[in-house]
């Protein structure tokens, strides 16, 4: 059986969400969750920019993302905020946001109509983050689940020891006189690696990417406790340039704006670090296995929690995670959508094969 087998491309009569052109749509509801056309009403999982889009008529949001999504979308978005746990009613179906642990506001979409319970997880992770509310499981009948890293190989050590990795990276190349450029996704990624740095800010200065600063500014607005920041022309003094630590987006990677922190260091901070040879082909000297999102153990804990009895698995490596799924009995397909467009995320070359 291919890949292209198991990929659902519409749903049955009395599905409570189906998918049409502009996403994931809920006909009891008249509504969109993440959709990537413009429509009128859109249910939102979190902050990311394949999952919050522009250019929708009215957004309902978490409040405790609100700040993340009035820096994303612009303060003349139709933004309405919901709490998590809260349920309102959306024509014929109640709505309500659960924690799904990725990013600050981030949200699972329980979805409630006559024809049964589903809940679309969005992006998550089961594993310690002090930036978000942690992952919440919620019973369902039907659990639509991303795969991102949905293979075996994918096991993340624990959160606190690869901030112990980052310190000691930091540190030494503070003592060998070289600044430290650590490239992390700039919403949610970064603001992780911050969160445990706060007793090793005496090691140097911190100096945050415009982008990432941006929405630094948005988490500590939602009261996320992050050390100090600066920008680097607030940090003229070349002796503190080279014990700094520099977090920066991706794509600033060989950018004009490192030129200034010469001699440095750099790493990568990213799930794709567990892949043999990713970090040689990043081109970066030291990689760090720090993901936002659920690697194989979390994925298979979380449908487990759930109890849904069908599951339907996008954005990753669908086709193994349904195969898992049907060998241990559920009743599992692959659902074609348009996420998972984050900027760590690898080139196909790099991705691993399926073993």
């Amino acid at each position: 059986m291919t890949g292209r087998d198991w990929i659902v491309t519409g749903m049955s009569e009395h599905a409570v969400l189906e998918l049409k052109p502009e996403g994931l749509y809920c006909a009891a509801g008249d509504f969109y969750i993440d959709p990537w056309r413009p429509v009128a009403r859109a249910v939102i999982t979190h902050a990311h920019a394949d999952h919050a889009r522009p250019g929708m008529q009215h957004y309902l949001v978490s409040n405790a993302g609100m700040p993340l999504y009035r820096a994303r979308l612009g303060i003349d978005a139709s933004l309405q905020g919901l709490d998590y746990g809260e349920t309102i009613s959306m024509g014929s179906a109640k709505v309500s946001f659960h924690p799904a642990g990725h990013v600050l506001g981030s949200a699972q979409v329980r979805v409630e109509t006559s024809d049964g319970v589903w809940v679309a997880s969005g992006d998550y992770k089961l594993g310690f983050d002090p930036t978000c509310a942690p992952f919440e499981p919620v019973k369902c009948d039907t659990f639509i689940t991303e795969s991102t890293f949905g293979l075996p190989i994918f096991r993340w050590q624990k959160t606190t020891e690869i901030w112990a990795e980052i310190v000691a990276w930091w540190q030494a190349n503070a003592d060998a006189g070289r600044a430290s450029v650590l490239y992390c996704y700039s919403l949610g990624k970064a603001q992780r690696v911050l969160a445990g740095l706060v007793t090793s800010t005496d090691i140097g200065p911190i100096i945050t990417h415009g982008a990432v600063a941006k929405l630094n500014d948005a988490y500590t607005a939602a009261g996320v406790s992050l050390p100090a920041t600066q920008m680097v022309s607030d940090t003229p003094d070349k002796a503190s340039l080279r014990r700094a630590l520099v977090l920066a987006p991706p794509g600033a990677a060989g950018s004009p704006w490192l030129k200034r922190f010469e001699p440095y260091t750099d790493a990568f901070a990213s799930g794709w670090m567990a892949v043999r040879g990713m970090r040689r082909r990043r081109g970066c000297d030291t990689g760090f296995v720090l993901s936002d999102h659920a690697d194989w153990s979390e994925l298979l804990t979380a449908i487990n929690a759930s109890g849904a009895q069908r599951v339907l698995v996008t954005h990753g490596y669908v086709d193994e995670l349904v195969h898992h799924l049907r060998d241990t009995g559920l009743s599992a397909d692959g659902l074609a959508t348009e996420f998972g467009a984050e900027d760590d995320a690898p080139v196909a070359s790099e991705a691993p094969q399926a073993i």
